[in-house]
C-alpha cells in the first residue's frame, strides 16, 4: 500500500501502517519470501512487525483485516463497539479477485506469496481509490 501511495503522490495525505493480531513475529523484518515476491513487482518491503494495539482503533480512520479471524480479533479489542465501522476486510477492496480473505502463505512455497502479493495489489489499488475519493468528498463538504 505504501508503494502505491507513494506512486500516486499521496504520501503527505495518507498514512498507512501494518500490524499483526498475534505477537509471535514482533520485531521481525518482512518474511524473505514475501520480500522476494514483492521485489519481482518493484516493491521494497520495509519496517518491522508489530502487534495491533487497542489504541490503533482510535488512531486510524480505517482498519483492515486480512481474514475473518483477524477481523474478530480486532473487534474483540473494541468492547464498546465504538470503532466497529472502521474495521473492514482487505478483500472488500479487490477489483479483480473474488477471494473474500487473504490466505496465509507462510507454510507454502513461493507461489503462495506471489498469489498473495497479486491479491494485495488488487485490494490496495481499490483501497487507494476509495481513500482518495473519501478525502475528496470530505474536502467538498
Amino acid at each position: 500500500m505504501n508503494y502505491l501511495i507513494e506512486q500516486a503522490g499521496q504520501s503527505s495525505h495518507i498514512v498507512c501502517d501494518s500490524a499483526g493480531t498475534a505477537s509471535y513475529h514482533v520485531g521481525s523484518v518482512p518474511d524473505r519470501r514475501m520480500a522476494v515476491a514483492a521485489g519481482h513487482r518493484g516493491i521494497s518491503l520495509q519496517g518491522q512487525a508489530r502487534q495491533f494495539q487497542k489504541s490503533d482503533l482510535e488512531n486510524f480512520d480505517l482498519i483492515l483485516a486480512m481474514d475473518r479471524e483477524n477481523y474478530r480479533d480486532i473487534l474483540s479489542l473494541d468492547s464498546t463497539n465504538r470503532y466497529r465501522d472502521k474495521v473492514r476486510l482487505m478483500c472488500d477492496f479487490c477489483q479483480h479477485h473474488r477471494e473474500q480473505e487473504v490466505p496465509d502463505p507462510y507454510y507454502g512455497g513461493p507461489e503462495g506469496f506471489n498469489r498473495v502479493i497479486d491479491l494485495l495489489l488488487d485490494a490496495c489499488e481499490g483501497l487507494l481509490e476509495y481513500v482518495v475519493n473519501q478525502q475528496q468528498s470530505a474536502v467538498s463538504d
